[in-house]
């Protein structure tokens, strides 16, 4: 069992060019290359256990992967290789969801496994519409649960409207489509993240927003390689902007961050919170990048309840900037949140608990009471999510903290502890049989 303590930090001032690059489009990257047929070139992809996993499942697809420096070109095969063995998501609901979308119409079979965390999270929510339109996919518990195994077959059109804001199950669903012969329309109760719709465009699909739903046309040929440098995770660098926004006379500059709205939505629920943000746009092309720096204010309870799906994944860290803020806030909306790495609703209720931070739950969210962090060492299990685990890691900085089981951060933020420990003493350790 790995552990990590933090230390109480001074104030601080940093820039951070070294944030994780980012995760949803490093995962985009390595799968919509295959809907090519020429070499696709990726700077700054994401060198994580779950995005690399993603890259070997690529590899025993039929594409050729080549690396120098933080350059990695993929050369997709003129078609699918039914792989020798299973392909191991590791951690990523992101990946196996993904696959499941695109590998429904390819030839061939097809198994998808991943970690025991991966191995407990619903996959119905995916495998119920593609079935709608004709794939053959199963599971355990009737294809909720992995191993699921796919026999790929061409696929229907689809007109879906679903009943949740899910990028994921909106990814899956836009990536079946595009091996059929009809066009499809796909609905979602409010938008959700758009990487794949914008990053598809930008390769030459014709997707349309018609304002309640968006129309997919198959493409007739390979659309065009993609061509990007992975910005940084906007995700990933807000535990560091929490960590300004509750350590007093604080400072911290954020580099090269993607700032499409449907990434920054937890940075503007911290600024409603009194923290001073900026964003400065740098490029745009197929998403806009930038840098955002947050300052530290005094900060107030806030209600979460809008654009659930634009910041469900923020939602651990954001509670401990709630956790010191005055006033109540309360989360509502976010039932997404139990079946994510972990019971994120229970696992942050739970810990803020032993942190001495008062709290309800509910079904769908929970209400902060704020306040400030008990006196000494808090002891708390991150269950192996890796959002738990960084998000915890950051009450360190202003009340000592120990974290048990955090081998989950390297899933996607190798150098999480790294940059930590600009700020604040940190001591890692290892448990004897481990």
């Amino acid at each position: 069992m790995s552990y990590l303590i933090v230390n109480r930090a001074d104030k601080f001032s940093i820039e951070i060019d070294s944030i994780a690059s980012d995760k949803s489009i490093s995962h985009r990257c390595a799968i919509f290359s295959l809907l090519s047929d020429k070499p696709s070139v990726i700077e700054n992809f994401l060198e994580a256990e779950d995005t690399l996993n993603t890259l070997k499942i690529v590899e025993l697809l039929g594409a050729k992967i080549d690396k120098k420096g933080d350059v990695i070109t993929i050369t997709p095969p003129s078609s699918i290789v039914e792989p020798p063995s299973i392909l191991d998501c590791g951690n990523s609901g992101t990946a196996m969801r993904l696959l499941m979308g695109f590998l429904a119409s390819k030839d061939g079979f097809f198994v998808l496994h991943g970690d025991k965390y991966l191995a407990s999270r619903p996959m119905k929510r995916v495998a119920d519409p593609l079935r709608k339109i004709g794939a053959h996919i199963d599971g355990r518990e009737g294809g909720n649960l992995s191993p699921i195994a796919i026999l790929g077959k061409e696929l229907k059109g689809f007109n879906y409207i679903s009943p949740i804001a899910s990028a994921q199950v909106k990814s899956a669903m836009i990536l079946a489509s595009l091996n059929s012969n009809e066009v499809s329309y796909y609905k979602e109760p409010h938008l959700s993240r758009d990487h794949t719709e914008r990053m598809l465009r930008g390769m030459g699909v014709d997707i349309v927003d018609e304002g309640e739903k968006i129309k997919i046309t198959p493409p007739t040929t390979f659309l065009k390689p993609l061509k990007l440098r992975v910005p940084s995770d906007p995700s990933s660098g807000f535990f560091f902007a929490v960590a300004a926004s509750i350590t007093p006379n604080s400072k911290v500059v954020l580099k090269n961050l993607s700032l499409n709205p449907t990434r920054i939505e937890a940075y503007k629920v911290l600024e409603r919170m009194g923290a001073k943000i900026t964003y400065t746009l740098k490029e745009e092309i197929y998403e806009p990048i930038g840098d955002i720096t947050i300052e530290y204010a005094p900060l107030r309870g806030v209600v979460v309840e809008d654009n659930i799906a634009w910041l469900i994944d923020e939602l651990p860290a954001l509670s401990i900037a709630m956790a010191v803020a005055k006033g109540n806030s309360l989360v509502k909306n976010a039932k997404e949140l139990r079946i994510k790495e972990s019971d994120r609703i229970k696992r942050v209720v739970d810990n803020l608990n032993i942190c001495g931070i008062k709290t309800s739950e509910y079904d769908d969210g929970y209400k902060v009471v704020g306040g400030s962090f008990s006196v000494g060492t808090k002891i708390i299990n991150s269950f192996g999510d890796h959002r738990i685990a960084m998000s915890f890691a950051i009450v360190g900085l202003i009340s000592k903290i120990k974290i048990e089981d955090t081998s989950c951060i390297d899933t996607s933020f190798p150098n999480f502890v790294e940059i930590l420990k600009l700020i604040s003493e940190v001591e890692s350790e290892v448990e004897l049989g481990d």
